[in-house]
């Protein structure tokens, strides 16, 4: 069985304006990545390994797209 070396690796955290809506944020990436609570700072982090950089830019864009989705909808319930 042949395992790729994991050449690039990027981190985010996350901490929204409130506990509910951070919560909610990791909540929306469960089910795509691992994600680590900090529970002292109400905010989370994850980390994407890819080996290309364009692999680890696809998978970028498309897990803040979820965030900016679930933030988006906070905006708009606000108004």
């Amino acid at each position: 069985m042949n395992t790729v070396e994991s050449k690039w690796k990027l981190t985010l955290t996350v901490e929204s304006s409130t506990s509910v809506e951070t919560k909610a944020l990791g909540d929306a990436l469960t089910t795509d990545e691992p994600i680590v609570w900090n529970t002292e700072k109400s905010s989370f982090s994850f980390s994407l390994h890819e080996s290309k950089a364009k692999d680890l830019r696809a998978m970028w864009n498309t897990r803040v797209r979820g965030l900016i989705a679930v933030d988006s909808l906070f905006q708009a319930l606000k108004e």
